[in-house]
C-alpha cells in the first residue's frame, strides 16, 4: 500500500509543480504584482506564500534547513520578507516581487528539492508522527489539525496538507487572479 501512496504523491506533486511552472512562465512581473482592488491579494502573495511555506515545511518533514534566507531576499527583493501565514490580508496586500527571474529560480530550487526528497522517501516513513498531540497553538487551528489522527500529524498528513492540498489551494487563487490580468486559467 505504501508504494501505491508514494507513487501517487510523487506524480501529484510533479503535476502541481508543473502548473506553477506553467503559470510563472506565462506571467510577467506586472501580472504578478497587479493589484485588482483593495482587499484582494496580488498573485505575488500566493506565489511567494506557497513556495516559501513549502520551503519552510522541510524543517518538519525532512529536517532540512530552508533555502530562503537573507541572500535570497536580497536577490528576489520581496516587499515583505514573510510568507504571511500569521499576518493579516491588510498587511499582505502590499506583497510584491522585486526580481521575478530570481523568484522563479528560488521556486524551481524548492520544488526540485521536494521532488528529489519524495523520490528517496520510503513507505514506512509516511507513518511517522511529526507533530504529536496535543498540537501546539500554531498548528491547532489549521487544516492539518482537522486531518490529524488521534496520535497527531503523520508525515503523510504533512505532505498531503502542507504541500499538496495547500499548493492546489493557492494555484486556484492564481488561476482566478490570472483572469483579472487578462490571462487564462491553467486547467479545465
Amino acid at each position: 500500500m505504501h508504494d501505491l501512496v508514494l507513487d501517487s504523491l510523487r506524480r501529484r506533486m510533479r503535476a502541481m509543480h508543473s502548473l506553477y511552472h506553467d503559470a510563472t512562465s506565462t506571467m510577467t512581473i506586472d501580472h504578478v504584482n497587479h493589484v485588482e482592488r483593495d482587499g484582494v491579494l496580488p498573485i505575488a502573495f500566493s506565489l511567494f506564500h506557497y513556495t516559501n511555506m513549502e520551503d519552510a515545511a522541510f524543517m518538519v518533514l525532512a529536517g532540512q534547513v530552508p533555502i530562503w534566507g537573507p541572500e535570497w531576499q536580497e536577490r528576489v527583493q520581496m516587499a515583505i520578507d514573510d510568507h504571511g501565514k500569521e499576518r493579516t490580508v491588510e498587511e499582505m496586500v502590499h506583497q510584491r516581487v522585486g526580481d521575478y527571474e530570481a523568484f522563479c529560480e528560488y521556486q524551481r530550487l524548492v520544488f526540485d528539492r521536494t521532488e528529489d526528497w519524495l523520490d528517496t522517501l520510503e513507505g514506512p516513513e509516511l507513518d511517522e508522527i511529526l507533530v504529536p498531540r496535543p498540537l501546539p497553538p500554531v498548528v491547532a487551528n489549521t487544516y492539518s489539525a482537522r486531518v490529524a489522527g488521534p496520535e497527531g500529524i503523520r508525515r503523510l498528513d504533512g505532505i498531503e496538507c502542507w504541500l499538496y492540498q495547500h499548493g492546489l489551494r493557492h494555484m486556484g487563487e492564481i488561476e482566478l487572479a490570472r483572469g483579472f490580468v487578462g490571462l487564462g486559467g491553467m486547467t479545465s
